[in-house]
């Protein structure tokens, strides 16, 4: 998907929401169990469910992985499941040396080779640039690089700040633009981080932002939309267990919509308040 597709479908949707698909087999409803492959028909429901809600979806690699082989023919089958119209996100924060990285991207982007077709990757940017760019070879793909967290471990080095007074987060967001473009990156950027996001902006005004943490985790979408959008939006908001779990009854789907309907909402308004749509 490219940058004006994925605005024109936050403007058609008049949305930015973002869906975590980190399906947890200890929190679905329990009447999914018996099903051949419960993974993914939850995801199958909430996908229906939602679509037309959403930009994006985001499955959490690490709640496939942990099932082996099994786990990985969910994923296969869930990224096939998504919408055309939206834009997918493998949650992998992968960065390795270069050739490995390369085999990575093929994992993740190269449908033939694996199954798999992904919009985009998250991406470690600790190891640099070799980490990094082999992702960004592939056309019309995205690397979405963790810039500014908001677990509690973001402080152990996010906020050093050199001698010229940058902070960590400032100098990775400087020196990754220079390996490409607001067309094919991204960053990562915690709801929970507030006022930081005009710092942010800063270093990138024109980028997207993949802003996890609205919801259970606290954030506040107002805030992330008052520091954090631009004039084409330049946000996708992550709503995971506040849309996905909302019930682990029969009606889970249902409520999953409710939830994600009441987040739409609250994000047309924003979008109306910017002038983005009308």
């Amino acid at each position: 998907m490219t940058r004006a597709e994925l605005i024109r479908q936050i403007k058609e949707k008049r949305s930015f929401l973002c869906v975590g698909l980190d399906t947890d087999l200890t929190k679905i409803p329990q009447h999914l169990l018996d099903d051949e492959d419960p993974i993914y028909s939850f995801n199958k429901a909430i996908i229906e469910a939602t679509a037309d809600l959403c930009v994006a979806y985001k499955p959490n690699i690490a709640f496939y992985e942990c099932y082996g082989v099994k786990g990985w023919e969910s994923l296969q089958k869930t990224w096939a499941a998504l919408p055309k119209d939206c834009f997918s996100i493998a949650d992998a924060k992968r960065g390795d040396i270069g050739n490995t990285s390369g085999r990575y991207a093929k994992a993740f982007f190269d449908e033939q080779a694996s199954g798999l077709g992904f919009d985009s990757i998250t991406i470690a940017p600790y190891m640099g640039k070799d980490s990094v760019t082999p992702f960004l070879e592939f056309g019309d793909k995205w690397a979405i690089v963790l810039a500014l967290t908001s677990n509690a471990g973001s402080l152990d080095f996010q906020n050093f700040e050199n001698n010229a007074g940058l902070q960590l987060f400032e100098q990775v967001i400087d020196k990754v633009n220079t390996w490409g473009t607001p067309d094919n990156l991204m960053y990562v950027v915690g709801a929970t981080r507030g006022e930081a996001f005009l710092k942010i902006r800063e270093h990138a005004p024109d980028h997207f932002l993949l802003v996890p943490g609205v919801g259970a985790q606290g954030g506040s979408l107002e805030d992330v939309c008052r520091y954090g959008m631009n004039k084409d939006c330049g946000l996708l908001v992550n709503s995971t267990r506040a849309i996905i779990y909302a019930s682990q009854g029969r009606d889970f789907a249902e409520r999953a919509r409710a939830e994600a309907l009441s987040l739409q909402k609250e994000m047309e308004k924003e979008l109306l308040k910017a002038g983005i749509i009308s």
